[in-house]
C-alpha cells in the first residue's frame, strides 16, 4: 500500500502544471518532476543533484545562499521573494521571470523544502501591454483636454481618444481573462490532486498536511474569485443584461448550492416558496444573493437558522436573507461594505474569508440601481433586504423541465472526460479512477465522438467549456446528445467569468461547475446527477 501511495504521489507531482523541486538542507535538488526538465532545459538525471542556485542567474546566487539559510531558520509556507522580481536560468543561459512558492516538508531524518516554480512570461507580457495601453489612454485624455480650445482639432483628437480607450478596455478584458484562466487552471489541478492524495494517504501527519493544504487552496480560491469580481466591476467589464425571471427559480438554485454547506455547519436553511416575477439581471442578482447567503451562514453558529424569503411590496419584490447569527452593532453597520472589513475581526489577525463579499454586493447593487437595507441586533441576528422591481409574469420564461433520466444500472459508471489541459485532465482522471469510475479521457470533440462510438455510450460526460482550436464544451454536449445519447447527463466545467456562461441553457441533465471545484464537490455533483 505504501508503494502504491508513493507511486501515486509521484504521479500526482508529475501531473502538476508547475515545475516542482525538493531540496535538502545543503541546497541540493533531491527530486524534480518532469516539468522541471521542460522549463529549464536540463535532463532529469542532470537536474537531480544540482545545487538549486544553478537554476537562477549568477547575480542572485550569493544573495540566495543567505536567504535559504534564513528560510531554514523560520520554516513556513510562503511565496519566495515577495515584492521582488525573480528570474530562472535555463541550461542554455537564457533567463525568464518566475514565481516561486516554498513549503517545508518535515521527515523523520531532516527538513526538506518543496518549491513550486511557474514561468510568468505571458502574464508579465500582458501586464506590460496593459501598462502601455493605460499610458496611451492617459496621453489621449490629455490631448482631448487641450483640444477643447480648437473645435476642429478636438474632433480629431476625440476620435483618437476613443480608440485608445477601447484598446485600454480590451487590454483590461484580456488581462482579466488571462489572469482568471491562468490562476484557476493550476488551482483546479491542485484541488483535484489534494482529493486524490487524501484517498491514498494513511499516515496521520500526511493527512494533517493535506487538510492544511486543502484549507490553503480554499482560501486562495475564495480570494481569487473576490479579487477578480472587484477588478471586473471597477474596470467596467460587467454590463447588466436585465430580463424578467421568477424568484422561485433563483431560490431553487440557491437552495441546491447552499443546503449541504449549511447542513455541514449544523444550520437549518429554510427556503420559502415564491411565485413572484422580477426584472433585473438574473446572473448579477444571483451573485448578490450568493454573497449575502454565504455571509449569513458564515456568521451564524451551529444550531442556528438562515431563512431565504420574498414578498410583494407594491411595484417591487423584497427578497430577504435572515439569520440568527452574531449580529452587527449599530455603530458598525456603516463599515460592513468596506473592503477587508469583517464583523468582530480585528485588523491583522487570522480571519475566515477576506471581507470582500459585501463590498462586491454594494458595487453590484449600485450597478443595477437597486436598494439594499440591513437591520441587525447583536446576539440575535441580521436581515438583509434587497428590493427588486417587479416583472411581468407573462414575459417570464420558466426553465424547461426535462424528464428525469433513468439512473445507469449498477456497475456501469463510465465517464467520458473532455479536457484539453493535460494537468487538469490527468488529475481529474486519477481522481475518478481512485473513486471507482471507468474513465475515458480525451482532449477534443472528435476524440470524444470516437470514444463514444468505439467504447460505447458513457453514463456521464464531463467537459471543459473552452477547449483547443476554439471548440466549446457546449458543442461537445450538443453533438453527443444529438448523435449518440439524447439523454446524456453532463457536467460543464468552466473558468470563464464572462456573461456568456450565464446564457447557456440549463436542463435537468446538466450541471455547470465553476473552476476551481474541489474533489468532494465534483464527486457529490456526479453522484447527484447520476441518481437524478
Amino acid at each position: 500500500m505504501q508503494s502504491l501511495s508513493s507511486e501515486l504521489a509521484r504521479s500526482a507531482l508529475n501531473a502538476a502544471p508547475d515545475a516542482m523541486i525538493i531540496i535538502d538542507g545543503t541546497g541540493r535538488i533531491r527530486f524534480a518532476n518532469r516539468q522541471v526538465s521542460s522549463l529549464f532545459g536540463y535532463g532529469h538525471d542532470e537536474v537531480v543533484g544540482l545545487s538549486v542556485e544553478q537554476l537562477m542567474p549568477e547575480r542572485f546566487r550569493a544573495r540566495h545562499l543567505a536567504h535559504r539559510q534564513g528560510y531554514s531558520e523560520s520554516l513556513r509556507q510562503r511565496a519566495m521573494g515577495e515584492g521582488l522580481a525573480l528570474y530562472g536560468r535555463r541550461a542554455d543561459g537564457s533567463e525568464f521571470p518566475v514565481e516561486i512558492s516554498l513549503s517545508p516538508i518535515q521527515t523523520e531524518k531532516q527538513v526538506l523544502i518543496a518549491a513550486a516554480i511557474r514561468d510568468v512570461s505571458d502574464r508579465k507580457r500582458a501586464e506590460s501591454e496593459l501598462r502601455v495601453a493605460r499610458e496611451n489612454a492617459e496621453r489621449a485624455r490629455e490631448a482631448a483636454d487641450r483640444s477643447r480650445e480648437v473645435a476642429d482639432e478636438a474632433r480629431a483628437i476625440a476620435d483618437d481618444a476613443r480608440e485608445s480607450a477601447d484598446r485600454a478596455n480590451h487590454a483590461k478584458s484580456r488581462f482579466l481573462a488571462t489572469a482568471s484562466h491562468d490562476l484557476r487552471q493550476p488551482l483546479q489541478t491542485l484541488a483535484l490532486l489534494n482529493g486524490i492524495l487524501r484517498r491514498v494517504a494513511v499516515e496521520p501527519s500526511a493527512l494533517e498536511a493535506l487538510t492544511q493544504q486543502e484549507q490553503a487552496i480554499g482560501a486562495m480560491t475564495r480570494l481569487l474569485g473576490a479579487l477578480l469580481d472587484v477588478s471586473k466591476l471597477e474596470s467596467g467589464a460587467i454590463k447588466p443584461e436585465p430580463a424578467d425571471f421568477t424568484v422561485g427559480t433563483l431560490f431553487e438554485g440557491l437552495r441546491r448550492e447552499f443546503a449541504s454547506i449549511a447542513a455541514s455547519k449544523g444550520l437549518d436553511l429554510a427556503v420559502m416558496p415564491c411565485g413572484e416575477c422580477v426584472h433585473s439581471d438574473p446572473a448579477l442578482v444571483e451573485q448578490i444573493m450568493k454573497n449575502l447567503l454565504s455571509n449569513a451562514i458564515k456568521y451564524t453558529p451551529s444550531g442556528g437558522s438562515v431563512v431565504l424569503r420574498a414578498s410583494r411590496k407594491g411595484e417591487a419584490v423584497q427578497v430577504e436573507v435572515a439569520d440568527t447569527g452574531v449580529g452587527i452593532a449599530a455603530d458598525q453597520i456603516a463599515y460592513i461594505y468596506d473592503e477587508f472589513y469583517q464583523v468582530g475581526v480585528p485588523t491583522n489577525t487570522a480571519r475566515d474569508g477576506y471581507g470582500l463579499g459585501l463590498s462586491i454586493v454594494q458595487r453590484l447593487v449600485r450597478l443595477l440601481n437597486l436598494r439594499l437595507e440591513v437591520s441587525s441586533e447583536p446576539g440575535k441576528g441580521s436581515v438583509f433586504s434587497l428590493l427588486l422591481p417587479a416583472g411581468r409574469s407573462a414575459r417570464a420564461t420558466a426553465e424547461p423541465h426535462a424528464p428525469a433520466p433513468r439512473a445507469a444500472p449498477a456497475g456501469r459508471r463510465r465517464v467520458l472526460l473532455v479536457e484539453d489541459d493535460p494537468g487538469v485532465r490527468d488529475a481529474t482522471r486519477m481522481l475518478l479512477s481512485v473513486e471507482g469510475y471507468t474513465v475515458s479521457a480525451v482532449a477534443s470533440l472528435a476524440e470524444a465522438l470516437r470514444s463514444a462510438r468505439e467504447e460505447g455510450t458513457p453514463d456521464l460526460l464531463i467537459t471543459d467549456y473552452h477547449l483547443r482550436d476554439g471548440e466549446l464544451g457546449t458543442q461537445v454536449i450538443g453533438t453527443l446528445r444529438g448523435g449518440v445519447c439524447p439523454e446524456l447527463r453532463a457536467v460543464l466545467v468552466t473558468g470563464d467569468t464572462s456573461t456568456v456562461v450565464k446564457h447557456i441553457p440549463h436542463d435537468a441533465r446538466l450541471r455547470i461547475a465553476s473552476k476551481p471545484i474541489d474533489a468532494e464537490q465534483l464527486l457529490t455533483m456526479l453522484r447527484d446527477l447520476l441518481s437524478a
